[in-house]
Parts: structure tokens; C-alpha cells; sequence
């Protein structure tokens, strides 16, 4: 009998086909959080992106069929119960090798936006305003010293990149103690988070989760006036109010954002702000990427199956 195989949020269409030829049987559905469960128990893997949820739920209600593989297109796994998953005997992958350069290009198009006003001015043109005084106070990224949090594949990327652009580029990470040779390799230090609020022009987000925002309100009272808030990597890395205020008051000049607390229905306040440059969580969304992102799976598929 073939490895079936369930697809919830979309997958590169030649990876699929690769996988098909190869025998295994591909269903590609999304199922509601309340009956993905049962669905599970007659597929021997599900592949997911960030849009499905495997919560314990899930993982309770599929106990005693066929399941044994749960892979994350992408890097974060936040959507997904792992150790839960893991001691019920399933095996939890992602394929984190593929996404960075996707990820780290969308971050400096949101800091390219933010620095010359491009998504208020493109919207305001288009409403035929010609508001060319009020758009020409934009800065030079030249120059400025941008702290990223979280120095894995994306962070480095972006660190690369943004020392491309003349750019005084800082990292923090919890692991920093792991990852000095990357001082060298990026022509970036490694500082405290102290020091990163204290410093940053631009702070970019490119960690998962944590315990805590790193974008909060105490945390903003640490920062210069008229720092930039760039995030690419989880909404909840960022207190949404609290960033409303900061736009509000002055003390946050703009924000690039890609992620949200609640993607399916956002801060919409937030959203229309006019400093506020917004895509809805596209980080990934390259045809590139998608690409990278399917021969990684099928890497995975293969490893578990046929290794």
C-alpha cells in the first residue's frame, strides 16, 4: 500500500509530482482544526504550513492510526505541539535550509518601504495626491546601525545583507556564545539585549517565539526616539498596542511588518497606520523559495520512508 501522505496549506506543485512518481499517494485538503485529528489517523504524514495548527487535540485524536511524520514547510514550528507529538512516537521535521535568502530580502524591501515612506506615498498616489513634500523626510540606511534578534539562517542573511548596504550591523542572540565565528564571517558583534535597545536605529525580528515580546512597552522606553521596528519572524515577538503607542507618540518613526498576533484578523489600527509598511505573511512567498522548500520535503519524505 503507497505512504499516504496529507498536504493542508499548499506545497510546490513539482515536488509533488516528484513524490507522486515515486509512489507515494498525495491528498492535498485543508481540514478544520476540530476534524483534522481524525483525518490524521489514515495519512502516514501531513505536511504543513503555517496556517494549520497541531495542537494536542489533534495529536490525541489521531492516536492508534497511521501517522509517523509531521513536517513544517518552513522554519517555525511554533504551530505545532512538538514534544507532545514526539512522545506520542511521532516524528516532528521542518526544513530550515530553504526560506532565508525569501525572508531576508522581504525584511530590507520593509526597510526600504519604511526609510522613503514607499507603501504610504505608492497608496497616496493612487488616490491621485501628489504629496511630494510631505514624502521627501525619508532617511538613508547608510550609515545606520540596525540590531537583529535572532542570529540563525535569516538573521545572518539579513546581517549580510544589510553590511551590503553600508549598514553598522549588531546581533543578539541567546546563543551568541555558540556562533562568534559569525562576528567575523558578517563584520557584526554580537551585544546584550541592553545594549541593542540602547544602539539600534532599526531593530529587526528574526527570532522565534519567546517568553515575553521583545517589542514591548518597557522595552520601547529603552530605545532611541524614532527607532524602526522591522518583523519578519512571529507576531508575538511584538505587544501590538504597544507599537500603536510608540507610532502614536513619535517614539516608533515606522514599522515593516510581516507577521501578526492573530493573522486572520490583525490589529487593523495598527495596519492603517500611515508609518506602518504591512504584507500579510509572505516571508516564504517566492517561487524560488517554494521551490527550495519542496526538494527539502521531499529530502524529508525520502529520509523517513525509504532511509
Amino acid at each position: 500500500m503507497a505512504t499516504r501522505i496529507l498536504v493542508t496549506d499548499g506545497m510546490d506543485a513539482g515536488a509533488i509530482e516528484t513524490l507522486r512518481k515515486d509512489g507515494y499517494e498525495i491528498v492535498e485538503k485543508y481540514y478544520e482544526p476540530d476534524e483534522l485529528g481524525a483525518a490524521l489517523k489514515d495519512f502516514d504524514a501531513v505536511i504543513i504550513r503555517s496556517a494549520t495548527k497541531i495542537r494536542e487535540a489533534q495529536i490525541d485524536a489521531c492516536k492508534g492510526g497511521k501517522l509517523q511524520l509531521i513536517v513544517r514547510a518552513g522554519v517555525g514550528m511554533d504551530n505545532i505541539d512538538i514534544k507532545y507529538a514526539e512522545a506520542a512516537g511521532i516524528t516532528v521535521k521542518n526544513t530550515p535550509n530553504s526560506s532565508a535568502n525569501a525572508v531576508a530580502e522581504l525584511a530590507l524591501a520593509h526597510l526600504f518601504s519604511t526609510a522613503r515612506n514607499i507603501s504610504i506615498a505608492g497608496h497616496t498616489m493612487r488616490e491621485q495626491k501628489w504629496e511630494k513634500k510631505v514624502y521627501s523626510k525619508g532617511y538613508e540606511l547608510s550609515g545606520k546601525t540596525i540590531c537583529i534578534f535572532g542570529f540563525g539562517r535569516i538573521g545572518t542573511t539579513v546581517g549580510i545583507k544589510c553590511k551590503a548596504l553600508g549598514m553598522n550591523v549588531l546581533a543578539y542572540d541567546p546563543f551568541a556564545d555558540k556562533m562568534m565565528n559569525k562576528e567575523k564571517e558578517v563584520g557584526m558583534k554580537f551585544v546584550s539585549q541592553e545594549e541593542a535597545y540602547e544602539q539600534a536605529d532599526i531593530i529587526c525580528m528574526c527570532a522565534p517565539s519567546g517568553d515575553k515580546p521583545i517589542v514591548d512597552a518597557d522595552n520601547l522606553k529603552k530605545m532611541k526616539d524614532g527607532v524602526v521596528i522591522i518583523n519578519v519572524s512571529r507576531g508575538s515577538n511584538v505587544n501590538e498596542e504597544a507599537l500603536l503607542d510608540g507610532l502614536k507618540s513619535g517614539k516608533v518613526r515606522a514599522a515593516g511588518l510581516d507577521v501578526y498576533v492573530d493573522e486572520k484578523n490583525p490589529n487593523w489600527e495598527l495596519i492603517n497606520c500611515p508609518a506602518v509598511s504591512c504584507t500579510p505573511h509572505i516571508g516564504a512567498g517566492t517561487k524560488e523559495c517554494q521551490a527550495r522548500i519542496g526538494l527539502e520535503l521531499v529530502d524529508v519524505i525520502k529520509a523517513k520512508f525509504e532511509g
